[in-house]
Order: C-alpha cells, then sequence, then structure tokens
C-alpha cells in the first residue's frame, strides 16, 4: 500500500478506499466519534463522510477527541495485513500465486454503501471475496457497477411494494479508473450485428482482492447502451442478454487488456457464463487452434457454481436474440448457428429449445457445484439431461456448502466476548472444531446479557426506522409512544427474504388464531420483525408482502408484528444480530442454501427452519429447531398445510416453553445451553473461510494443475 501524506485525512482516506473498513470495527468507531450525525446522514459510505469535511476540521476534531493513536493504528493495521508475508494462499496455493482465480459475478454486496447487490447471491459473492482476502488466495471479481443498483422500497398506505431508483454518485464511491498500459482509463469494446457495447472499468480494493466494475454509461454508447449497467436485473431480455455479453465477454477482456492470465475461472451462477467462449476465443486466436480443442482446454480450469433450483430462475434466450447480438463473436469461434445455440441446448437437436446460460456454462466447465447438499442432489436431478446415459448419481455436479463471511457479520460486542475465551487470533483459527470448544466457558449470564444488548439495539434501530416510514404513510397517530414498539423481554422472531412465493414469507400467517394468540399471550407472547423486497415485476410476491403489511397495519398487531421497508445490507446485520429466533420457510427442496442463518447463530440467535439448504446437513436435534421431519408431499398445497401445522406445534410446544423457562436470576438456561451448542457445532463449519478453502482445495488447485493441459 502506498504511504499517503502525513495528514489524518490522507491516513483516512486511505482506510476508506479499502473495504477492508467494512470488517474492522474499529475504523467504524472512529468516524463515528469524528461526527456520528453526519456518519447516519451519509449512510455508513466513509467516502461521502471525508467528502464533507476538510482536513483542517478532521485534524481539529480528532485533536479534540484525541483520535490520533487510534487512527494511526487502523492504519498501521491494514498495512500489515496488506503486507503480511505468510498467509494460508501463500504457503497452500503456490500453483495460482501467479495465475489468479477470476471470479465472475451479476452482484457483489460487500456493504450498504456500495448498493449493487440485489440479495443472496451477491452477498455470498462479497463474503467470498472477503474470506479470499483473508486467506490469501490471489482472486480478481468481475462485476458491473450499477448506477441505480436493484431498488429502494416502499410501501404505500394499501402495503403494496412501489420502487424508486436513485442515481449513486461514484465521487463517493471507493473506486479508481482502472488505465491501459498508455496511462489512459481502461475501455473494453465488444461488437455486435446493431451496434457496438463499449465500457469503462472500475476498480474496488477489497483488503488484497481486487474488483473489477465495468460501466457501460459512457460517451460512444447508443442511449440504451449507456443504460445497460443502470439497474441490477431490469430491463427485458434484449438488455439481459448483453448486459450478460459485458459481464462475461467484456469480463475476460479486462483479463487480456491488463496481461492476466487466469489460472481458474470461477462463475458464480450463470450470467457471466459467456466469459468462458470469450477465453475460448482468445486460446483460439493465440495458439491457432480450432473450437474443440479451445474448448477442451478452458473448460479443463474453468469452475461454475450454481445457486437455483428453481427452473425459471436460469436465463434463457431465443435464437434469433442470440444470433442478433452474438453472431459476430460466434464467427469468431468459427461455429455455425446451429452448434453455438447447441452450446445453450440440453438437446442439441431441438431448434426449439432456447439459449440457456446455466447450460452453457455446464457445458463448458469441468468442475460445477450446488451450494448445499440437498442442493447438488436437486441439481443432479434438474440436469440429468445434460448426461443421459449416466445413472443420476454419476452426474457431474458436486456441492459445497455456503458459509458467511464472520467479521462482516459478528457484532462486535459478540467478538470481544469471543476474544475473551477463544483467543485475540480466533478468526484465523475459526473453521477448527476445537477452538469452538471454548464457548462452553463463556459464562451463561454474559452470553446472555451480551445479546440482549444486541436485542435492544436491533428494537432501537427498528423503532426509528418504523417511525421514519409511519411518518411518510401519514400512520403516525398510532406512534405516539414508539417505546412501546417491540419489547426486549419477548422473544423476538426474525423473518427477512426475498418475497418469492417459494419461500412462503406468509406461512406464520397462515393461522390467525393460532397467531393472535401467541402473539397477544400475557405471559409468553412473541413478536415478528418481517423485512425483504419482492422483484419489481413479481405481482405474486408482491402480494403477499402486502399480506404481511396489513397485519402490520392492523392497531391489534401494531406493537408485535412489523414489516420494515427497504432490506438491505444495514438492516440485515442489524436482524441477524439482534433476533432470539431466525425464522425460514422456503417449500423443499427450493432453498438453494439460505445463509442468513448461520449470520444469527454468530450472534447467539437460534434457527427454527424447514430442513432445507444448509440447516438439512446442519441440525442435530438441539443446535436449534426443525419446522417438519424433511418430507415433500407431492401435493404442495397439503405440505403448506403440514408446514403450517408443524410451525405451530414447535413453536408452541418447543421454541416459547425453552425461551421462557427462567432460572432465579431471569436466565433462560436451557435456551443459553442451545445458543452454546449451535456455536459449536455451526460456527466452525459454515463460515466463508471454510467455504473458500473447500473451493481451494477441491476445485482451484487441480483446475488451475490443468491449466496448461490439452491432447
Amino acid at each position: 500500500m502506498k504511504e499517503p501524506g502525513s495528514h489524518l485525512h490522507d491516513r483516512l482516506r486511505a482506510l476508506a478506499q479499502n473495504l477492508w473498513w467494512t470488517w474492522h470495527p474499529e475504523v467504524i468507531s472512529i468516524v463515528t466519534d469524528l461526527d456520528p450525525h453526519l456518519w447516519r446522514q451519509v449512510e455508513h459510505n466513509p467516502i461521502a463522510f471525508f467528502n464533507q469535511m476538510t482536513p483542517e476540521q478532521i485534524e481539529d476534531r480528532a485533536s479534540e477527541l484525541v483520535l490520533h493513536s487510534r487512527i494511526n493504528y487502523a492504519f498501521r493495521r491494514l498495512n500489515e495485513y496488506l503486507d503480511q508475508p505468510k498467509t494460508w494462499g501463500k504457503i497452500h496455493c503456490g500453483n495460482i500465486n501467479n495465475r489468479p482465480v477470476v471470479y465472475f459475478s451479476a452482484e457483489f454486496g460487500l456493504h450498504e454503501s456500495l448498493p449493487i447487490y440485489s440479495g443472496g447471491l451477491g452477498i455470498l459473492a462479497g463474503d467470498h471475496l472477503k474470506s479470499a482476502s483473508d486467506l490469501g488466495i490471489p482472486l480478481i471479481g468481475i462485476g458491473l457497477l450499477y448506477q441505480q443498483g436493484y431498488f429502494s422500497q416502499h410501501l404505500n398506505r394499501d402495503g403494496w411494494q412501489e420502487e424508486n431508483y436513485i442515481n449513486l454518485d461514484t465521487n463517493n464511491l471507493p473506486l479508481q479508473e482502472v488505465k491501459d498500459s498508455a496511462g489512459a482509463p481502461l475501455i473494453v469494446n465488444i461488437d455486435t450485428r446493431s451496434n457496438p457495447i463499449q465500457a469503462k472499468v472500475w476498480q474496488v480494493q477489497v483488503g488484497r482482492v481486487r474488483l473489477m466494475l465495468l460501466d457501460s454509461n459512457i460517451e460512444g454508447n447508443s442511449a440504451q447502451d449507456r443504460e445497460l449497467t443502470s439497474r441490477l436485473y431490469g430491463g427485458d431480455s434484449s438488455v439481459r442478454i448483453r448486459q450478460e455479453i459485458l459481464l462475461g465477454i467484456g469480463g475476460a477482456r479486462i483479463l487480456q487488456a491488463l496481461n492476466i492470465f487466469p489460472g481458474v475461472l470461477h462463475l458464480n451462477e450463470g450470467h457471466s457464463s459467456f466469459a468462458i467462449l470469450e477465453e475460448i476465443r482468445r486460446i483460439m486466436e493465440y495458439d491457432a487452434i480450432p473450437f474443440h480443442r479451445a474448448h477442451r482446454r478452458v473448460s479443463l480450469y474453468t469452475v461454475f457454481t450454481t445457486h437455483t433450483p428453481v427452473a425459471a430462475g436460469h436465463d434463457r434466450f431465443p435464437a434469433d436474440l442470440v444470433e442478433e447480438h452474438l453472431g459476430i463473436f460466434r464467427e469468431k469461434l468459427g461455429l455455425s448457428h446451429d452448434d453455438f445455440m447447441a452450446l445453450g441446448r440440453v438437446n442439441p437437436a431441438d431448434n426449439s429449445e432456447t439459449f440457456c446460460m446455466t447450460v452453457l456454462a455446464l457445458k463448458t466447465s469441468r468442475r460445477a457445484n450446488g451450494v448445499s447438499a440437498i442442493h447438488g442432489d436437486v441439481s443432479r436431478l434438474m440436469w440429468h439431461g445434460l448426461w443421459p446415459n449416466r445413472r443420476e448419481l454419476e452426474v457431474p455436479i458436486g456441492h459445497i456448502t455456503n458459509g458467511v463471511h464472520v467479521l462482516s457479520w459478528l457484532a462486535p460486542q459478540m467478538n470481544q466476548l469471543f476474544q475473551t475465551r477463544l483467543g485475540q487470533d480466533w478468526p484465523t483459527r475459526m473453521v477448527h472444531p476445537d477452538v469452538w470448544e471454548h464457548i462452553e466457558e463463556i459464562d451463561d449470564g454474559e452470553l446472555w446479557e451480551t445479546h440482549q444488548s444486541l436485542k435492544m439495539r436491533l428494537i432501537r434501530f427498528v423503532r426509528r426506522r418504523l417511525s421514519l416510514q409511519s411518518q411518510r404513510l401519514g400512520h403516525d397517530k398510532t406512534l405516539d409512544k414508539i417505546e412501546h414498539i417491540l419489547d426486549p423481554d419477548v422473544l423476538t422472531i426474525g423473518c427477512a427474504r426475498r418475497f418469492a412465493t417459494y419461500k412462503r414469507g406468509n406461512l406464520i400467517l397462515s393461522q390467525p388464531e393460532r397467531l393472535a394468540a401467541l402473539v397477544k399471550n400475557t405471559k409468553r407472547p412473541i413478536q415478528i420483525i418481517f423485512a425483504g423486497k419482492a422483484h419489481p415485476l413479481d405481482d405474486e410476491g408482491k402480494a403477499l408482502l402486502q399480506q404481511i403489511a396489513k397485519i402490520s397495519y392492523d392497531s391489534a398487531y401494531r406493537t408485535r408484528i412489523i414489516f420494515i421497508e427497504n432490506y438491505d445490507y444495514n438492516l440485515a446485520r442489524h436482524l441477524v444480530q439482534g433476533v432470539d429466533v431466525w425464522l425460514n420457510t422456503p417449500r423443499r427442496p427450493l432453498e438453494a442454501c439460505g445463509t442468513s442463518g448461520q449470520k444469527v447463530v454468530l450472534n447467539g440467535g437460534l434457527n427454527l427452519s424447514v430442513l432445507d439448504g444448509w440447516w438439512s446437513e446442519a441440525f442435530d436435534g438441539s443446535n436449534g429447531f426443525a419446522i417438519g421431519h424433511g418430507g415433500m408431499h407431492n401435493d404442495p398445497d397439503i405440505q403448506n398445510q403440514r408446514d403450517q401445522q408443524y410451525l405451530y406445534e414447535t413453536l408452541e410446544n418447543e421454541v416459547i416453553p425453552l425461551y421462557y423457562n427462567r432460572d432465579a436470576s431471569g436466565i433462560p438456561c436451557g435456551w443459553v445451553k442451545r445458543i452454546k451448542h449451535a456455536m459449536q457445532t455451526l460456527g466452525w463449519r459454515f463460515n466463508a473461510d471454510r467455504m473458500v478453502k473447500d473451493y481451494a482445495e477441491r476445485f482451484y488447485l487441480p483446475a488451475a494443475s490443468a491449466t496448461s493441459t490439452e491432447t
């Protein structure tokens, strides 16, 4: 890292430019102390924060608060982190240290101040980058810079979701222009039959990892193409295919322009599958070999991760659209139209079949995986048609279960508690089960008090947000006593997710009389905090969300059932750190993994979930709670009825009694025992360090060893 000037302003800007700060709360605490009001006003964005303060103001304020030593310490820690000579990656990943892993994803969720994500896929990608950085694995991320992000959500008085889009100010983001060999801004170009696409390239530093983002909003593009990187998952099929051409082909051309030769191509979902074809084209041109030989060579070092067990979630494009936008590129590969379309078809001979990006990825990668054990099974069944002569068990799609970047989601208070029992360096050893055995040494009262303080923090946050959204809707007369909204002594359930119908976010509302009895119980009540967005075009998802919103508007439930608008990284962080129970109710087996519950475990919460995704392999009978027994009735309506019954029986007979069974000191000892057991059995397994190590050992190292192999 280049040494900045002596001014504290320079050092703080250097810290703000590297997203390492997002998982190091000591940097956040410095900025908060400088001006807490401004920090909230700029929505936790340090670049925007420092853009509004002069170096002199920072110097004066730091002197007044005696912050110099803390700033210098944080800056020194960042430099030591970047310059660390021995990392896990340097020791164990020798064959990719000079030829990096290139990780493509349509979205990256790194922090709320960089809103280029919509949900779980992006958060997973962000956590992947952060853990690769911590482990010292040479990795470069490739994505798109969305000027308007996903969308800002508001509900109207009827509870119907409305979407607002806000343009990002690149001056307030931790972006640096990427330069070409001549020192000019790097521009990538892609020819299509209609008009060429151009994009400039920005770089975000994520610890030791670089994230390259393509931006089509530049002069030289048509008005339509300037909008390609405007919104995440927006537009029609024509927009979508051009976005994916930009991500895949454009992303691969960044590497060529910078003379970066990938040791591994890792595609996070099918959106970036065209990157494989561009790498094939490069090899064909460079080594003067035909398509089939270049195809084989590139497939050997390509890794594909699928996250989608729902058929409708896989991008498909009709033949005429493919030819319009990729015809020129197809000709460079030396393929006929039919041969090119065959790459994206399960049945190459079926001319009516559309071009599927997931099929392209599976046909052109040697290593493929789902993101949990059950999702691996679902994926092998879903794509068995690509290997009709193999048994389903032999379909070459494995699984690596997702994990979460612990320090991004762990509350600082809980981290301090862990340090006292697990050791100061516990985050570097978190993948070892024996580290977590020391959780037992934490005093029950201390653990409970820490969790309760986080819960109170969540409640204060929710009250502030609810007050603002209620004033906007004209509901403020019901909030005269905001302190009555939520009670820290009441069992608090969090239910936040994307509102797709298969996720069944309204399952707990399905038996109104039982729900009312639980919420209004005078001795052992529950309260529920809902959050989440529906896709702008998903009216069924919006209707489901509206049902929840209307109940939250009902004066009978107003203090106990809450819907908080605009679910984002910040709201998610507060929820997973403060709830007692995380509720997850997908229709099995349609939840690929579902990592939110993993974040809850770290902060002293327990999972109440259908046995799907990660919970299917995590639940041991006493580290949380299960809804049902893992069965799947052929009739979805019958399965819904069963799961409703299972959910209420588990709440009434297991969750609520255990939570409210207190000792003389008011501590729920049985509940705390279950929290500790959850941390001990799940903490070491379901973290992103373990996940990325699995990718490195099982996929990256073998793939990189095969980079130059061919017959």
